[in-house]
């Protein structure tokens, strides 16, 4: 009764025009999928965390990348069994309690600007490679109102941008690759490299753990970070045409994407370069094709850095714009953040994430360019957070599945319940990693003080509807029966 008095409900809000629409297709979200892992997380944070780590990033990228499997299981079992917009900040308002909701969905938006902020700026340096007298400023307001544009027209447009954005970096970091390896049987002396390529590098410059385990726990921070947005593929259920077959194969790739995009790029990285060479000699990837003998490195390497801060900053509007659009649904956020265009588009959502990267603007001029760390810290803060609601929401609902005898879910999680737990204490320990090194500490502050404004706006501000539980139906699909008995009694009369 309960589902059919929501299914009314989600075919009056259609009538009205607040649902959005279900136009991202298979090849949208697998590409999707593909471009998530890649952006300045790999291109420009990877060396930061090879500094810490040295070789042994690639065991800390290995050991995140099971962990964020694990989250992206979770978050996959709860996205076919409740196909929505606002993902898992509906889903911990729908298991862990309202404040939960609210919590993990502002949490979310929070991060989603603090990385964007970040991307724009990004930007705006790429393109002064190429036009060093154009303010960077120039360059920050240009690429807000474009892509704002685009994210007006239809989900479409941002699925097909989508695509040719991650076409572009995934291409070119398999071109990465291979001119590495080419590099290295073939015995090329790669460019800038002061010493001869070859496997060995990896354990020939103070071993596989040149800073020893601390340096492996330092680099979790810079790692994770570099994971962060991943969870954007849950947010498109929402939209996506067929969600309960376009949702697991995406969510299947991530261990590909982990292997081929980091822990390959950065094993053919440190196989060419000492680890300790890596970003401190103009970039590695550079590197690599002037290597091979191509002169227009630099350029290449910089039209692909700018498609990766393309992509980053319009997953960022997409992202957080729908979550608004389900903490509005809720009663969490102002009303017309659930407000749909003629194009199935919350372009409330849109507009609202366009006026906070505007930001950018001004802090392009004061912030200095060597805060990555910071801004990394406290966006892998919000991101471990997030990841945190999501894999608590998942044991509640797996609790209520079993208590309640529900229909077993068609894309359970592996290894139920051990791996979700042991996923629970290593983000636990990601966080207490975050407190114990004196460049990441701050992040610490700000989350804090950040929860507790959320909690403080939420018990002054959030009435009615807020305060109850979010309504979900559940779209599993009932096990076949099989009318052996009901024949077998007719033919017994």
């Amino acid at each position: 009764m309960q589902q059919l008095t929501l299914a009314m409900k989600d075919a009056s809000l259609q009538a009205a025009g607040a649902v959005l629409n279900r136009g991202l297709n298979v090849r949208h979200i697998r590409f999707m999928a593909l471009g998530s892992a890649i952006g300045t997380g790999l291109f420009y944070g990877s060396a930061s965390a090879i500094q810490k780590a040295g070789p042994a990033v690639l065991l800390a990228y290995m050991i995140g990348g099971a962990a964020v499997f694990m989250v992206m299981r979770a978050l996959g079992e709860m996205a076919v069994r409740h196909p929505v917009s606002g993902s898992f900040g509906q889903y911990a308002s729908r298991y862990l309690g309202p404040l939960a909701g609210f919590v993990t969905g502002w949490t979310y938006v929070f991060e989603m600007a603090i990385v964007a902020i970040a991307d724009v700026t990004a930007f705006s340096i790429y393109m002064g490679f190429w036009f060093p007298q154009v303010e960077r400023w120039i360059w920050v307001l240009a690429i807000i109102f474009f892509l704002a544009a685009l994210n007006l027209l239809s989900v479409k447009v941002f699925g097909e941008l989508e695509f040719w954005f991650s076409l572009i970096k995934v291409v070119a970091i398999i071109a990465m690759i291979a001119g590495g390896a080419a590099i290295i049987i073939f015995g090329f002396q790669a460019g800038g490299a002061s010493v001869t390529p070859g496997l060995g590098n990896l354990v020939e410059h103070g071993g596989l753990f040149p800073n020893g385990f601390e340096g492996l726990l330092a680099a979790f921070a810079v790692v994770m970070f570099a994971f962060g947005g991943i969870e954007t593929i849950g947010i498109t259920a929402g939209e996506a045409a067929d969600p309960k077959k376009v949702i697991p194969q995406a969510v299947n790739t991530v261990p590909v994407r982990v292997l081929l995009f980091y822990v390959l790029t950065l094993g053919v990285l440190m196989s060419l370069f000492p680890w300790n060479e890596i970003g401190s000699n103009g970039s590695p990837f550079v590197q690599i094709f002037s290597g091979l003998g191509i002169p227009a490195a630099p350029h290449i390497l910089n039209a692909v850095v700018i498609t990766a801060a393309l992509s980053a900053i319009n997953s960022d509007i997409f992202g957080a714009g729908r979550i608004l659009f389900g903490l509005a649904r809720q009663g969490h956020a102002p009303q017309s953040f659930g407000r749909v265009s003629r194009h199935g588009v919350p372009w409330m959502t849109v507009i609202m994430m366009a006026a906070i990267l505007l930001v950018g603007v001004v802090l392009n001029a004061v912030i200095p360019e060597d805060v990555f760390v910071l801004i990394a810290s406290i966006a892998t803060f919000a991101t471990v957070w997030v990841w945190v609601m999501i894999l608590a929401s998942h044991v509640a609902m797996k609790r209520e599945i079993a208590r309640k005898g529900l229909p077993a879910s068609e894309f359970p999680s592996p290894l139920w319940p051990a791996a979700s737990v042991l996923t629970i204490l290593f983000m636990a320990m990601v966080i207490v990693i975050l407190g114990v090194f004196e460049d990441t500490r701050v992040a610490l502050y700000v989350g804090a003080v950040w929860l507790g404004l959320l909690v403080l706006a939420f018990r002054l501000w959030v009435r009615g509807n807020g305060r109850r539980r979010a309504e979900l139906v559940d779209e599993t699909s009932p096990l076949p029966v099989v009318p052996v008995a009901d024949d077998a009694g007719a033919a017994a009369r």
